[in-house]
């Protein structure tokens, strides 16, 4: 008798959608004025429901000597589906380890007062200036602060929610220590930037983003208080450095892509209500928040980017233009230094790793070995509900595109309360 096995447990965000989200479009999502934005988290939101969903299209795998089949659903590859946000952070941090300087780097947060928060809500845009305002704080220090107009490599990442949920835009940023000269040499000299430049000058940047545009009276009343309340300039954090490069691309990775909450963190669902916990800063406490479904839904939704943002923007030597030349320069400075020639000529690079691969190194468990018998599984059909059959192990005519994994297959394309927070819809 064949037996068929698949993944069954559902994710507990996938179940409070599917139970709620039809309710949240009809009483909600009209809220949200732009049709475009609407129909966007529509998409979003079913593609990532619909993550594994055999109906969709499958992989199958068959046991030759027992038959036993395994049945594999196409992954949605959504930012915001907790499994494949998790793994496009893997994916995307081992790729940037492949292009990252062979140096060490510094992780740095840019955050903004509570009372700024709601105007980068109003005009999401202005999310790629306070990226380019992180990279002008860095960058400035090493053009003007040393001597030699040193330039430096930087990543910006947007994150949007704090661990409460609500509406809190800051930068996390990625940044060489030390830079490369107007003759093309590399420079390691300087291990920090005071602290109290940081948080200077990135109030003074950030102030003048609102600014340049909102220039009503108001506003004008609050960065005048702002400049007084804040004397020391806003709140940034640069202590973590991080020597190795896989280390800190993937350090900055988990902030790339994901829900705005761990499934981890929800305690518990009853069907209309969800209660989830984090910690506080400060005071350092516990804290348990209780709501309701659709308001849950309305926090999630709340931080999906428009279609087309970028989350990560690279500037300096590693923006398109200078990457790989600083990668050469970087070369030879470790050459020079280490005399080691296998770092000159030779670039390491991680080795792209399949499903299976993956779940090998990070459970110990081959997917394709056959619980019945121990024998490992062979490829035997594919197929897709737009286009039919697309493989099959009996049909000759397509060996040249058979395939191993599902990740590697790639032929289709779906196009398809508090006074601070009140402008935030949900």
């Amino acid at each position: 008798m064949n037996k068929c096995r698949r993944y069954k447990k559902s994710k507990i965000i996938n179940i409070i959608l599917k139970n709620h989200f039809e309710k949240f479009k009809e009483d909600k999502l009209s809220r949200i004025k732009s049709k475009e934005m609407r129909q966007h988290i529509i998409n979003v939101i079913e593609k990532a429901l619909n993550c594994g969903n055999i109906e969709h299209g499958y992989i199958k795998h068959k046991c030759l000597n027992c038959y036993e089949e395994y049945i594999h659903g196409f992954s949605c590859k959504s930012k915001f589906c907790t499994k494949c946000g998790r793994m496009y952070s893997i994916k995307w941090s081992e790729k940037q380890a492949e292009n990252m300087l062979n140096v060490k780097h510094r992780h740095a947060v840019f955050t903004i007062p509570e009372e700024l928060r709601n105007y980068f809500y109003k005009k999401r845009e202005l999310l790629k200036e306070l990226q380019d305002a992180a990279y002008g704080v860095v960058s400035h220090y090493y053009k003007k602060k040393v001597k030699g107009n040193h330039e430096v490599g930087l990543i910006a990442v947007v994150h949007t929610f704090g661990s409460d949920l609500k509406w809190n835009p800051h930068i996390h940023a990625l940044f060489t220590e030390g830079g490369i000269d107007k003759n093309n040499k590399w420079f390691k000299k300087l291990l920090h930037i005071p602290y109290q430049y940081l948080r200077k000058s990135w109030q003074k940047l950030v102030l003048d983003i609102i600014k340049t545009n909102f220039k009503d009276r108001e506003t004008q009343k609050i960065i005048n208080r702002l400049y007084k309340k804040y004397n020391n300039g806003f709140y940034v954090n640069a202590q973590r450095d991080l020597t190795k490069i896989k280390e800190a691309a993937k350090y900055i990775g988990r902030y790339l892509s994901r829900p705005a909450i761990a499934e981890y963190r929800i305690s518990e669902y009853d069907g209309k209500c969800v209660t989830f916990w984090y910690e506080n800063k400060n005071p350092r406490e516990k804290i348990t928040v209780r709501m309701d479904a659709l308001d849950f839904i309305g926090k999630l939704v709340n931080h999906i980017h428009p279609k087309g943002f970028r989350v990560v923007r690279r500037y300096g030597l590693y923006s398109r233009r200078k990457n790989k030349l600083s990668i050469e320069i970087v070369k030879l400075y470790n050459f020079m230094k280490q005399r080691n020639i296998f770092e000159l000529i030779q670039k390491q690079k991680n080795k792209k790793r399949s499903f299976k691969e993956r779940l090998i190194e990070t459970f110990g468990v081959n997917p394709f070995i056959c619980t019945s018998c121990g024998n490992e599984m062979m490829l035997w059909e594919i197929w897709y509900r737009k286009y039919g059959l697309i493989y099959n192990v009996l049909n000759k005519s397509n060996y040249k595109n058979i395939i191993n994994e599902i990740d590697e297959f790639k032929p289709i394309r779906i196009v398809d309360t508090n006074k601070s927070e009140r402008i935030c819809l949900f």
